[in-house]
């Protein structure tokens, strides 16, 4: 007598992952001038902040509240750790080699940065001197920069590790957006000029001031979010594993 025929068909078995190459620093070219960028930034950026002088500061310091530059002071000073330790971070190769150093610097930049960098953009968003514009910009910023750090960490210690990458690089993208405004700012200061010589704003130091600080406020830190999630969606590991379209 035959066997009986089994009409369950087996599920083929996953075939094994082979090991990941370990990341030669050559390979990531890019994180050699993004730590160019930073340190430039901050080496023109926070030396007039040293002085603890607010007649030293780059834009008017508000004489009320008198809590104002004190708290400017904090955000600037904890910024400057959360740039340096950005590059900690987006490095592969100190990611793959070396994994306390990226466990411990990002534990330092969440647990630091909330309290040195997120709150104190909070409070002193409402009181920025470029105006409503700027105002709103920057307590958009420091919402999402706080959520973002926060919705990475708690992946983190989930260990939903791929939705920590994604939450931590937005987190990322708004930090350089701090150092990112700069660069807009000198490519809407021609058209900002040219609006001047015809007569659309006043040809003054202030007018011109006002008319780029809200568009130069938004686009820094909007620009590389959108660039950010382009490259989780096509690029990132979760892009690379879709399957094309058929």
């Amino acid at each position: 007598m035959a066997p009986p025929v089994s009409t369950d068909t087996a599920e083929p078995r996953p075939r094994p992952r082979p090991p990941l190459e370990p990341v030669r620093w050559w390979r990531r070219p890019w994180i050699a001038p993004l730590a160019l960028f930073s340190v430039t930034f901050l080496l023109y950026s926070v030396p007039p902040y040293a002085s603890l002088d607010p007649a030293d500061a780059r834009l008017p310091i508000p004489e009320t509240p008198a809590w104002y530059f004190p708290v400017m002071l904090v955000h600037i000073f904890g910024g400057t750790l959360l740039t340096v330790l950005v590059i900690l971070q987006v490095w592969p190769w100190l990611r793959s080699r070396h994994p306390v150093v990226h466990r411990w610097s990002g534990r330092i930049y969440v647990l630091a940065g909330i309290p040195l960098v997120g709150v104190p953009a909070l409070l002193i968003a409402p009181f920025s001197s470029t105006g409503l514009g700027t105002q709103v910009s920057n307590t958009l910023w420091a919402v999402l920069w706080s959520t973002f750090t926060l919705l990475g960490y708690v992946m983190a210690r989930r260990r939903r590790f791929a939705d920590h990458r994604e939450w931590m690089l937005r987190s990322f993208a708004l930090i350089y957006g701090i150092a990112f405004n700069r660069v807009v700012i000198l490519l809407l200061l021609p058209l900002a000029i040219l609006q001047a010589r015809t007569g659309a704003i006043p040809n003054t130091e202030a007018a011109i001031t006002l008319a780029i600080a809200p568009a130069s406020s938004f686009l820094s830190w909007v620009v590389p979010l959108l660039f950010v999630e382009w490259w989780i969606k096509y690029r990132g590991p979760r892009g690379r594993r879709r399957p094309a379209p058929s």
